[in-house]
């Protein structure tokens, strides 16, 4: 009888950026999470981690990347000063440490998930633009904002998600609802990106490289509905795979 268990499978190690202090911070826990139940290996990357070295060689020691949510984004990174009540908050380290990573990412064609501000990390480091407060503009001044006090794993509006891209094959076609938790988001498509899911309002929850392997973010906090979404779920479960993939070919 053959008593062999056969390959073990591998875990390919995700890094996840954070805020500073970020991997003890009850926010950014949920993506570790969500990275580990699909069957990766988190690995925390946060801006005194990253201060100083070359993103390239951050990344050699990586399969995936998961650019986490926080702060916004400075406007001067792509090319706008701070609109007056916008209500902008920037982390000058954050910003200075993840945009070199997530260049370094699609040069490498690392599989990178972005996920609220990291969507829109992902854009402005390929070249494209943001809102920074759909509040201002007026014709999408309802858009759907998080609420104080509510429920963090709630859904708060529908995306309509395009048929046949990387996002539907990963948790279905067609309109889901979401949660919501931002102020800013994707203004200027960069170019080689497509947008795969927008909100009624018109606004960009979703765009992806189709070019790559796996290059793709969302405006929604998929880590915060795992639980009571399962579909979710397959968002992490997809990064995993591509980076699982990745790390395969390399050995």
């Amino acid at each position: 009888m053959n008593s062999d268990p056969g390959p073990v499978p591998v875990r390919p190690r995700i890094g996840i950026t954070a805020k500073s202090g970020g991997s003890t911070h009850p926010a950014y826990r949920p993506y570790a999470a969500a990275v580990d139940a699909a069957g990766g290996e988190p690995v925390w990357l946060e801006p005194e981690t990253l201060a100083g070295t070359d993103p390239h060689e951050v990344l050699r020691d990586l399969d995936g990347l998961l650019l986490s949510g926080g702060v916004d984004l400075d406007p001067g990174h792509f090319g706008e000063t701070v609109v007056p009540d916008a209500g902008v908050e920037i982390d000058p380290r954050r910003d200075a440490a993840e945009l070199p990573l997530a260049r370094a990412a699609l040069d490498a064609d690392l599989p990178v998930l972005g996920i609220c501000r990291g969507v829109q990390m992902l854009a402005v480091a390929a070249g494209g633009s943001l809102h920074q407060d759909l509040g201002l503009i007026v014709e999408r001044a309802r858009h759907q904002q998080r609420l104080a006090g509510k429920d963090e794993t709630a859904t708060a509006h529908p995306v309509h998600i395009e048929p046949g891209s990387g996002l539907a094959r990963a948790v279905g076609g067609g309109e889901q609802i979401v949660n919501s938790f931002h102020h800013q988001a994707v203004k200027d498509v960069p170019e080689g990106f497509v947008v795969t899911a927008r909100s009624p309002e018109g606004t960009v929850e979703a765009l992806e490289d189709p070019r790559r392997p796996f290059a793709l973010g969302v405006q929604w906090h998929p880590e915060r509905m795992v639980a009571r979404h399962p579909a979710q779920r397959k968002l992490f479960a997809a990064l995993v795979e591509a980076a699982r993939a990745r790390a395969l070919a390399r050995r």
